[in-house]
């Protein structure tokens, strides 16, 4: 798959408050992944999603 597709979409839910990690409260991603979003290519914003969603996952261990 190439960049040429529709762009990944951010996971952002309008929940923007960065804990003492660096890391957002609404989409677990880190403040420089917030800030880089736009410029990463749709397999780093894929990376960025499987990272946050891992992080959401240790936050909350009844995310299945």
């Amino acid at each position: 798959m190439t960049d040429q597709a529709k762009p990944v979409k951010s996971p952002c839910v309008h929940i923007c408050a960065l804990n003492e990690e660096d890391v957002c409260q609404g989409c677990y991603r880190t403040g420089n992944e917030i800030s880089r979003w736009g410029r990463y290519s749709n397999d780093e914003r894929r990376e960025v999603l499987k990272l946050s969603f891992e992080r959401a996952r240790k936050s909350n261990p009844f995310m299945s």
